[in-house]
């Protein structure tokens, strides 16, 4: 089976200040990989790298067995920025509007038909915020607002979910359920790659952990990272993992 993101000997600077180093690591199609590190690490560098919106100086990163950088907008990858509910917030656009975007790839003379109405419905109705279809996006809560990205990637068919730092300035109750509905995802088949400052939750909810400060601490199984220095290592000091009580 092709992987969902192939990353080989990137490296990666902005002018002068190298940012990746040499960096390799594979996401199979259907993993869910955590990529933590502390901040100015190239986490957010290396997922934009991963999907195509950025091109390595060295090395290469195919996606979907293609070269990331190649990749049409909108197909196969919904991405979700960091501050992405923030920017939408001054949007004035509904959560529907919003999710119909995921499907301007895919119609047809530009206009909207059957399946693209049907499958906006079931993206709202998946992620549980059909109730709210016709609310400004601005009005929601951060949690509320990402689900509506979520459901964006899924009305467009997306099989790659990139997510950076999703969660800031969402609530325990929201992020609880949202991480709840990520879990749902990936068991259904969805790749997802999380960039998250919560280390427990990723260790709880990932498949696979990558640990990253400019270059690769460790790339593998949760149960394997926390047993291992590489946390330690990349964050230049004493750190541990919390275990959160999650299914």
């Amino acid at each position: 089976m092709t992987a969902a993101v192939d990353v080989r000997e990137v490296t990666f600077a902005y002018g002068d200040r190298p940012v990746i180093a040499d960096v390799s690591l594979t996401v199979e199609a259907g993993e869910f990989l955590g990529l933590v590190g502390p901040n100015g690490s190239g986490k957010t560098t290396l997922l934009e790298l991963a999907i195509g919106l950025r091109r390595p100086d060295a090395g290469s990163v195919s996606l979907f067995g293609e070269p990331a950088a190649d990749r049409a907008d909108g197909e196969r990858v919904g991405y979700v920025p960091q501050d992405a509910g923030g920017t939408a917030g001054e949007m004035p656009v509904t959560v529907e509007e919003v999710v119909r975007m995921g499907r301007y790839p895919r119609r047809l003379l530009g206009r909207f038909r059957d399946e693209d109405r049907a499958a906006v419905a079931e993206a709202l109705a998946r992620v549980d915020i059909a109730d709210i279809a016709d609310r400004r996006i601005g009005r929601l809560s951060g949690g509320q607002r990402q689900r509506a990205f979520i459901a964006r990637a899924l009305a467009a068919g997306a099989d790659l979910l990139a997510l950076d730092e999703p969660t800031v300035g969402v609530d325990a109750e929201s992020r609880e359920a949202f991480y709840d509905l990520l879990h749902e995802l990936n068991d259904e088949g969805m790749t997802i790659v999380l960039i998250e400052h919560d280390i427990g939750v990723v260790t709880t909810h990932a498949t696979e952990i990558a640990c990253l400060n400019r270059e690769l601490f460790f790339h593998g199984y949760p149960e394997a990272f926390v047993e291992t220095d590489a946390l330690a290592e990349a964050y230049g000091n004493a750190q541990h993992v919390v275990a959160h009580d999650h299914p």
